[in-house]
């Protein structure tokens, strides 16, 4: 029987140039990592700058005009204001005979125009009697009512106006 050698360490047949290349390779991905980083790290710091120099130009570092001051704090009254108290008197007033085709608050003077269209003359003195008997309104009278000539079912077109007195006592 002829000897056996194994030899676990070996030099064998290796090429001395596989070592360098995935040297070579290992250090230009890491350069290539390292340039991506700087130039994230550059643009970051550049747009940090834009952002800083344009914040002072926003709406919110500049003070705002009288006028614009005026017409958000009429808006935010008008918004306060009860309008369901005045939603519910119309509703209540109601009725199949008439149709409401305008309804013009004015919540400074705390009055409301309200405009439409009645079967005839007694639905509309009808409706402006329901809507006097509601808390909601005061002083409802009837500011002009017109039949429409030339239609035989006798249409009327009317307006009402109201102090809305809800409007008035809850203001500040």
């Amino acid at each position: 029987m002829k000897r056996l050698e194994i030899n676990f360490v070996g030099h064998g047949a290796r090429s001395p140039w596989a070592g360098r290349v995935m040297l070579a390779v290992a250090v230009a991905f890491a350069a290539d990592v390292g340039y991506s980083y700087k130039q994230t790290r550059d643009a970051l710091a550049f747009h940090k700058t834009q952002v800083a120099a344009a914040q002072p130009r926003t709406a919110a570092a500049r003070k705002p005009s009288p006028e614009e001051v005026a017409v958000v704090r009429e808006t935010v009254e008008r918004i306060a204001l009860p309008w369901e108290k005045l939603f519910g008197a119309l509703e209540s007033a109601a009725s199949g005979e008439v149709a409401l085709l305008g309804i013009e608050p004015d919540p400074k003077a705390g009055t409301v125009v309200i405009s439409g269209d009645s079967k005839n003359y007694l639905a509309a003195l009808s409706y402006v009697l329901n809507l006097s008997r509601d808390e909601a309104l005061t002083g409802v009278q009837l500011l002009r009512h017109e039949a429409k000539a030339g239609d035989p079912q006798g249409p009327v077109s009317f307006a009402v106006a109201a102090s809305w007195a809800a409007a008035g006592s809850e203001r500040r």
